[in-house]
């Protein structure tokens, strides 16, 4: 992976937010994204498909949703990049992990 490609993968902001809220949670289930940043099922879906054809991001099924995590293979200096933007930059996505968080909270997540 090259620096060009990282940065076109990240340049939507659904995904980049993703991503964000996937590197600071460790994992993230579809439904997660799904109440973080209020959109349906298919747009998260679609999203997270192009973070993975990137090996950006790796899902695993666990019964009716996928689990996502960082790709492990993910080049350390990526790693590096998305894990301080998330420390550095946590205003830009506070309000989606908040909205997770209440859903979480509600019991209305998955």
């Amino acid at each position: 992976m090259t620096p060009l490609q990282l940065f076109k993968c990240l340049s939507d902001d659904t995904r980049l937010k993703s991503v964000l809220i996937v590197s600071t949670l460790k994992e993230a289930c579809v439904c997660d994204l799904m109440d973080a940043l209020e959109l349906d099922q298919p747009k998260v879906s679609r999203h997270l498909a192009e973070l993975r054809k990137c090996d950006i991001v790796l899902g695993e099924r666990r019964g009716k949703w996928v689990y996502y995590q960082l790709h492990p293979d993910l080049p350390a200096w990526a790693k590096d990049i998305i894990n301080q933007a998330a420390r550095n930059n946590l205003n830009y996505f506070s309000a989606a992990l908040d909205k997770l968080k209440h859903a979480k909270a509600q019991g209305t997540s998955c």
